[in-house]
């Protein structure tokens, strides 16, 4: 453990911070980069005594993952959000794991909304790849749904759990669904062609997947409101890309 550094981008995350910390405590090294928080977020974290705040503009995800990475002590990452606790079983299996740095680990994350794991809806099974070594590999630039690259190295899943609850009220849905769409259409403007029927048609599909073909409809209301939050997404990132071009 005293190998690995944790990396986590902040940002208003008061609700969520003090538990994904916690579950850190047993690292050496954590680095929690605050890209413009207006609530006590930084506050918390500075009661953490492994813990080392650096705040920063927002530059992308992708760069700030990559920024992260560069002030760390360690040459292996764990890169963290602030919505994700490190389950005690998953903490276990990291205590013994033998790392080579021509590996990458792959977390297996279980999300939740409402206190209901979702098992369906795209967000089951989950696998991430957020355990690497910053000499081999880093994250991509990508502003959004920015990933670690993997090309050409091995992909070790971990079995411990990774928990994760990304949306506790309706407006964390609507916040997440505008900033995102907008940093899709600002990262993909002038090179991705977009129109308003691309946007109708695509984001018919995403709810006819979501709720359908990947079982949402399974899980009652949770389910249909995770569907027709991935529609409306896809709807306003193709509708703002449209913009983004005609501008």
């Amino acid at each position: 453990m005293s190998m690995i550094t944790v990396c986590i981008l902040a940002k208003n995350a008061r609700s969520t911070i003090a538990k994904t910390l916690e579950s850190t405590s047993s690292f050496s090294e954590v680095i929690v980069l605050d890209n413009g928080s207006t609530d006590d977020t930084v506050e918390i974290a500075k009661h953490f005594s492994n813990v080392r705040v650096i705040e920063t503009p927002f530059i992308g995800f992708g760069p700030l993952r990559n920024k992260a990475t560069s002030l760390a002590s360690n040459d292996w990452i764990l890169a963290l959000d602030t919505d994700e606790v490190l389950s005690m079983p998953l903490l276990k299996e990291l205590q013994v794991l033998t790392l080579t740095s021509n590996t990458v680990y792959a977390l297996s994350r279980e999300n939740y909304y409402n206190g209901k794991h979702i098992k369906g809806c795209g967000w089951h099974p989950d696998k991430v790849v957020r355990l690497y070594h910053r000499k081999t590999t880093q994250y991509t630039d990508a502003w959004v749904h920015e990933s670690v690259i993997t090309k050409d190295l091995l992909i070790h899943p971990l079995k411990g759990a990774l928990l994760h609850e990304p949306f506790r009220a309706t407006a964390e849905f609507l916040n997440k669904m505008q900033h995102y769409s907008s940093l899709f259409a600002k990262q993909h403007r002038g090179q991705r062609k977009s129109s308003f029927q691309k946007a109708f048609w695509h984001s018919l599909f995403t709810f006819f997947r979501s709720y359908f073909l990947q079982k949402g409809w399974r899980l009652g209301k949770e389910g249909f409101i995770i569907s027709l939050y991935n529609s409306n997404t896809v709807f306003y990132k193709y509708v703002k890309l449209w913009e983004e071009n005609e501008n």
